[in-house]
């Protein structure tokens, strides 16, 4: 396989791409001469990121209804039959405390966090097995390896749900021409803590002396794909934690995947 992650694939569909590290990620891949479709679920905000990629294509889709999926993957496929990767990004993070649990957006972040990502790439898995080569990226988090965000007990249950996925996604799938990708960022300053008391706890130029900026964030990724890591961080805490996981429970799990048989 080629070594670089970009040299596995010309088209990506980038969900959660209208802002945050989802935009970061499509504005990274469009300055890469690849063609991004952006995906999200805000009309306005995905055709002012569209303007900025050159008028890149974008569909409105909130991936956490999952019944949606195979249509939406088919219309992507008929008007874009060059699309060879899908980049998980989309995600929510909720601040939920279980004495008195709101059900609803429990079952909302599953939606989105989980379902969402297993739904498309399954849609789309089927067409990107027909390329000469493909790929899936899935964007968990640091917390799904340490869940220390205690007021987030749900996000980072799925977190650590689409890890292991991932892992074994990528193992099932290590005979074909399906690359399998994982980002696991640390603290960013995006917006993803807009639901918290303070919004801002997150950014760097907020003082979260612990958060990365979307700037640095991206410097560390984009070595990682150029180098063809497959799984990925970025700053000081984020390559401490995910070394730290793989030292003490890599080897094991690379030992049944090398006696898997698909």
């Amino acid at each position: 396989m080629p070594t670089s992650i970009l040299d596995s694939f010309t088209c990506a569909v980038v969900t959660g791409g209208a802002g945050g590290l989802g935009k970061a990620f499509a504005e990274y891949l469009h300055s890469q001469g690849k063609k991004v479709i952006l995906v999200g679920r805000t009309d306005s905000n995905l055709k002012e990121t569209s303007a900025a990629l050159g008028n890149a294509p974008y569909y409105v889709l909130d991936v956490g209804v999952v019944a949606d999926a195979p249509a939406f993957a088919k219309k992507v496929i008929s008007e874009h039959p060059e699309v060879d990767s899908l980049w998980n990004n989309s995600g929510v993070q909720r601040v939920l405390d279980v004495n008195d649990l709101d059900l609803e957006k429990l079952d909302q972040e599953i939606d989105i966090n989980i379902r969402g990502p297993i739904h498309l790439a399954n849609a789309f898995l089927p067409h990107f097995k027909s390329k000469k080569s493909a790929v899936i990226l899935n964007v968990s988090s640091v917390l799904g390896l340490v869940p220390f965000s205690i007021v987030n007990p749900n996000y980072n249950g799925t977190k650590a749900f689409l890890h292991f996925w991932t892992m074994a996604q990528r193992t099932q799938l290590k005979d074909t021409n399906v690359r399998v990708v994982e980002i696991l960022p640390p603290s960013v300053g995006t917006d993803l803590h807009r639901d918290r008391e303070n919004p801002d706890d997150n950014k760097p130029e907020k003082g979260a002396r612990s958060s990365l900026s979307v700037e640095d964030f991206m410097k560390d990724v984009k070595a990682g794909l150029e180098a063809g890591d497959e799984v990925i961080t970025a700053g000081p805490m984020g390559k401490e934690l995910v070394k730290k996981w793989y030292d003490a429970f890599g080897k094991q799990y690379d030992d049944a995947a090398e006696q898997y048989k698909p």
